[in-house]
């Protein structure tokens, strides 16, 4: 049975078209940040958006992260539905409250009587010789806070998917885009449709080693698996697509078939997605594993300017190839 028409976008185009789509939808839908509407926003994701929906509704906003996210929660909590767009993930610092102790207390706070549906857009990702100050990968921090959802596509297909999703949501949902993958290309249906926030996705089936890998962590998880697949290996790949919800029965029901598993996040190592899902496979999967859990994730250390020293600094597909080597002898596997 043949599936929808595709045809191939970047993830900018299916970012864009998810926008459009919902924006003629739904009239009660605001979309403001820096530079959105005549520039597009830098990486030009949102570029003639404005022509078709107007500067009522696609909105320029001076350079006040916590302004305009203050107001897209109020627009929020009275019925607008606000599409947020941080120019740089690394700007979550100056949103915390608004987002933190605002956006997703608001509904508990209520007792259920006001709700959120407010979406957050923002990058992430090292390797583009951005610096300490633009590099950073910082979902870990939001997905910690009770209320809010965490969203992290891993191509053009998940990017509209998961965002059209995300503006329908009556909680407040964060997307995090990673930066490098905008011009990727990647199959999207032509009708229109919806992937469920909370549900994982079995790229590549396996029998020998499990990889959760988030994000762009998904093309360094394939490159590894068709590199341990020359040797007789194989891998699984599951992409979680949202860290908040996370699809727990996926990942554990993988691990249990396989009996090792690492788990690879372009967030620091410590105290960040790694360290969750390892626990949570150690706690629920304990007796099915072979071997230690492993896990990669950026190392310790502010992102460098150098760019030899940057990368170093995140995982990639040969030392996934050692550590999934490593793991499959029983060593244990750990570090960026």
């Amino acid at each position: 049975m043949r599936g929808p028409p595709m045809r191939e976008l970047t993830l900018s185009k299916a970012v864009n078209e998810a926008i459009a789509e919902e924006m003629r939808r739904d009239p009660s839908i605001i979309l403001m940040g820096e530079d959105v509407a005549e520039a597009g926003t830098p990486f030009k994701v949102l570029s003639g958006l404005v022509e078709e929906f107007g500067p009522e509704r696609i909105l320029d906003t001076p350079i006040s992260e916590p302004g305009f996210t203050g107001i897209a929660v109020g627009a929020a909590m009275t019925g607008m539905r606000p599409i947020v767009d941080l120019m740089f993930g690394d700007f979550l610092f100056l949103v915390m409250d608004q987002l933190c102790n605002q956006a997703a207390k608001t509904h508990y706070m209520s007792g259920g009587k006001l709700s959120v549906p407010m979406v957050l857009r923002t990058n992430m990702g090292a390797t583009r010789r951005s610096a300490a100050q633009h590099s950073q990968s910082l979902h870990a921090l939001v997905a910690h806070i009770p209320g809010l959802k965490v969203a992290m596509p891993s191509s053009a297909y998940e990017a509209k998917g998961l965002l059209k999703s995300a503006i329908r949501d009556a909680d407040p949902v964060v997307i995090f885009e990673d930066k490098l993958m905008y011009q990727d290309k990647a199959p999207v249906p032509e009708e229109e449709y919806l992937l469920p926030l909370g549900k994982a996705e079995i790229l590549r089936e396996g029998r020998d080693i499990s990889f959760v890998a988030t994000s762009s962590m998904r093309q360094v998880a394939e490159a590894a698996a068709a590199r341990l697949a020359e040797d007789g290996v194989s891998a699984e790949i599951i992409d979680p697509r949202t860290i908040v919800p996370l699809d727990e029965e996926t990942i554990l029901a993988s691990v249990r078939k396989t009996g090792r598993v690492i788990v690879i996040d372009e967030g620091h190592q410590s105290f960040g997605v790694t360290a969750e899902i390892a626990a949570r496979i150690a706690e629920k999967a304990f007796y099915h594993l072979d071997a230690p859990v492993g896990r990669m994730g950026a190392m310790d250390v502010p992102i460098p300017f150098s760019p030899a020293l940057e990368d170093l600094t995140v995982p990639t597909p040969e030392r996934l190839v050692e550590r999934a080597m490593a793991s499959l002898r029983g060593e244990p596997v750990h570090g960026a």
